[in-house]
């Protein structure tokens, strides 16, 4: 697979607000034709007193995690750059056909699905042993004959990019030079991350070539492009298709529109999507993925993929019953920090994440634990996509036994050592209620893997003690007060 077209760089601002002196070494993520993702990713020297987080925090910044929730494409990368292996799912897939009579064929093995050798060499060489659940179930529909269209739900690390890409790859003719498939992404990384499957994939396909329609990649007026698959961004295809005429639309065979949550999430995105999807001809095939299915992502599905068949994950069973959940009461807090200190000299944590509401407070936090001597990693909204995933592989490591961290990291990171999980500060929505859905992505860090956790929450007033019994009522789950001036009642929990 040859990339004739180099990725270029997109122009980000790349300053700080806060100065960070993380415990983590360079980090430079390669996309697949070894181009740097951020070349100018550098860090501040180590504190050489300790492995810990030390923070400058701006005292006059108090932001709320909803004013600095990072945007779901930063979440998305975060989420391709720490997952080296698939997930194994518990979720079932729901598959509705567009021709309900039509019998419905899943794969348990790539030989079923009769691929090119070349391809299923591809798919071999990157580790893939057999079909994920959505891959079993989205490849036959994917690669059928007449080719059909797809609307499915799936989260990052289930094998959709690789399903969706080998898709592109065996309907490409490599005899025409000319675009025949089309992937749009929501942002320039993202793009260059699916880029590094399809060269991956495509390794023993040298025919086939693909090209970046994104911001700064410049071309003259009047080529036309050879390369047979194109991913870009939405602003920047719709001008390569109409208004530059890099692209004939009309010889377009697949269109993939990936992350498709994020991409309506992103201002002017959606109307773009739509107008590229209808310069496309009729019998183009039609691919859309998305973590998510709101309303707002349905309206927009149907939109763009006619006479879909759909794959839908279904709700998985939300659970508490392996963690063990208490509350400890404080009046501010410095008595909040020495709750902590007391569990912590209590009972044996292998590795714990605390999560606090703003990135001041995690801040604050993460350099009071880093004096009392723990190893601390400190995660939080301002830092680059690329530092946080350094942080987290650290963790995972073992290098740090404590993270402190906002919201950014809640969802979609598995550490099998966290045996407890700490809400310094309860999660709530920007009106001040409780959030339910945050409060058990949070302590759903621990208990992971069939183990038995520990989830303790930190209340300091009227207001959060009524938050946490809204909390207690909506999963009809008993929260235990601890007492953290009496270490025999502490250890007691973690038997």
């Amino acid at each position: 697979m040859e990339l004739s077209i180099s990725a270029p760089q997109e122009n980000e601002g790349s300053s700080q607000e806060n100065e960070l002196f993380c415990s983590f070494s360079h980090v430079s993520k390669l996309c697949g034709c070894g181009m740097s993702l951020r070349p100018d990713l550098t860090c501040a020297p180590q504190n050489s007193s300790n492995s810990g987080a030390i923070v400058k925090a701006d005292d006059n910044v108090e932001k709320t995690e909803d004013e600095e929730k990072e945007d779901r494409a930063a979440q998305s990368l975060l989420n391709k750059l720490i997952r080296s292996n698939l997930v194994d799912t518990t979720n079932q897939v729901e598959v509705l056909q567009r021709d309900p009579t039509s019998p419905l064929y899943s794969v348990k093995s790539f030989e079923e699905l009769r691929l090119k050798p070349q391809l299923l060499q591809g798919v071999y060489a990157m580790g893939f042993n057999r079909p994920s659940k959505i891959q079993e179930n989205a490849l036959p529909m994917m690669l059928a004959e007449p080719p059909q269209n797809l609307i499915a739900q799936s989260q990052s690390g289930t094998g959709k990019t690789a399903a969706f890409v080998l898709a592109m790859l065996s309907r490409v003719e490599p005899g025409n030079k000319y675009p025949q498939c089309l992937c749009l992404s929501p942002t320039y990384e993202l793009a260059l991350q699916t880029g590094k499957v399809i060269e991956q994939m495509g390794n023993f396909y040298p025919e086939l070539k693909l090209a970046y329609a994104v911001r700064g990649n410049k071309l003259e007026r009047g080529q036309k492009i050879s390369e047979q698959i194109v991913i870009g961004t939405p602003g920047t295809v719709l001008d390569w298709c109409s208004k530059l005429k890099f692209i004939d639309p009309k010889k377009i065979k697949v269109f993939v529109l990936d992350e498709a949550d994020v991409m309506i999430a992103t201002q002017g995105h959606q109307d773009q999507s739509i107008r590229i999807q209808r310069m496309l001809p009729r019998d183009c095939q039609m691919l859309l993925f998305s973590a998510t299915f709101e309303d707002s992502v349905w309206k927009f599905a149907q939109k763009v993929v006619p006479d879909p068949n759909i794959i839908k994950l279904k709700r998985e069973e939300e659970t508490l019953d392996t963690i063990k959940q208490y509350y400890v009461l404080c009046n501010n807090r410095d008595e909040k920090f020495r709750a902590l200190c007391n569990i912590y000299g209590a009972i044996t944590i292998a590795q714990a994440m605390i999560f606090c509401h703003t990135r001041k407070t995690a801040g604050w936090l993460a350099a009071e634990l880093s004096r009392e001597g723990h190893q601390v990693a400190l995660l939080s909204g301002e830092m680059m996509v690329e530092q946080r995933a350094a942080v987290i592989e650290r963790f995972r490591e073992g290098k740090e036994k404590v993270l402190v961290t906002t919201n950014v990291c809640a969802r979609g990171i598995d550490v099998e050592q966290v045996s407890v999980v700490i809400n310094f500060d309860l999660p709530v929505d920007k009106d001040g209620n409780p959030d339910n859905e945050t409060y058990l992505h949070r302590i759903g860090r621990t208990g992971r893997f069939g183990k038995r956790g520990l989830a303790i929450n930190m209340v300091d007033s009227k207001h959060s003690m009524n938050i946490l019994n809204r909390i207690q009522e909506h999963f009809n789950k008993k929260i235990n007060k601890l007492d953290t001036d009496d270490l025999d009642e502490i250890e007691k929990i973690n038997n």
